[in-house]
């Protein structure tokens, strides 16, 4: 069994990151105030990998502490980017969902506690049952004002109310179930964007929306499930292994995909701009990662900018 690692002052931090792994310090008093903030494992467990001779747990010569905290912070920033407009196209849904299934069904509670309401085929079965137990115990929640005012005042919490407080996974598993017509009249305020691929990006973003929620490492992360083939895959010459698509199915650049087709064009533009300006900048500051291995990591093709040059229809 492998001797678990025993505990170390920020001291011996910095004395072992430098005397045994021989990355440059120097400014000793700023990495040690570094590791305090950030802590040794979601610093170097987190952003170590890219800096060292493959193969080897020796780290490219010259590597300093400064340039892992440089990657370390472009991830923050990036999480802090893509988390923006993961909450302005959830609180789109939330409003769209809301709107559409209360116009069918009405304002009343038991509404969207009615098995009946949703698309109950047997493929859906518990999908439904996990939701409905999910929607009682949010409406019976103490936690917000809002709801407490609205069962004291009226007995009643409308799906306009409640639904603020679900998670976007939540919001994915209740748009999985809706009625397919109520699917499709969501869809219609998105353009060309069919009912299967929009649950496709929903349970995609899902799992990128928690990562930057929860402060994990974003740049290199996949997910199991992946989005639809879409034109912009083929318009961008994107290559195959097989049938299947090297890049943005479950990478970031799959995210970076679902906001073209989600995000109005203004708004994906100035998304664009940042995500540029990030990129560029932390590729200045990175001396032993260039700039076309920091995009495979992303799952960036290389012409990810062209993004924006052609139509989604």
């Amino acid at each position: 069994m492998v001797t678990q690692k025993s505990f170390s002052t920020f001291e011996q931090q910095v004395d072992w990151l430098r005397n045994e792994k021989h990355l440059l310090i120097p400014d000793r008093q700023y990495a040690e105030d570094t590791l305090k903030h950030i802590g040794y494992f979601p610093l170097m467990g987190g952003y170590k990998h890219l800096f060292r001779i493959p193969l080897t747990k020796k780290y490219k010569p010259g590597t300093s502490f400064e340039e892992i905290v440089a990657l370390y912070e472009f991830d923050s920033e990036l999480r802090e980017l893509f988390f923006k407009y993961l909450l302005q196209i959830e609180r789109h849904l939330r409003s769209l969902m809301s709107y559409y299934f209360s116009e069918k069904y009405g304002e009343s509670q038991a509404a969207y506690l009615d098995i009946n309401n949703y698309n109950n085929t047997r493929k859906n079965h518990a999908t439904i049952a996990r939701l409905i137990a999910t929607l009682n115990r949010a409406a019976s929640t103490r936690d917000y004002v809002y709801i407490d005012y609205y069962r004291s005042t009226y007995c009643n919490i409308p799906l306009w109310v409640l639904i603020n407080v679900l998670t976007f996974g939540n919001l994915s598993k209740m748009y999985q179930v809706f009625p397919q017509s109520l699917q499709s009249k969501i869809c219609k305020n998105f353009g060309i964007i069919n009912r299967k691929q929009m649950e496709q990006f929903l349970s995609v973003l899902t799992k990128f929306r928690n990562v930057c929620a929860h402060s994990e490492r974003l740049f290199t992360y996949r997910t199991i499930d992946n989005i639809s083939d879409l034109p912009l895959h083929s318009k961008l010459s994107i290559p195959k292994n097989g049938i299947q698509y090297l890049n943005g199915k479950n990478d970031l650049f799959a995210v970076v995909i679902a906001f073209r087709y989600l995000l109005p064009a203004k708004d994906f533009l100035t998304f664009k701009r940042r995500l540029i300006r990030l990129i560029d900048n932390t590729s200045e500051k990175l001396i032993h990662i260039d700039n076309e291995e920091l995009l495979k990591r992303m799952g960036f093709p290389p012409n990810w900018k062209n993004i924006t040059r052609y139509r989604l229809n």
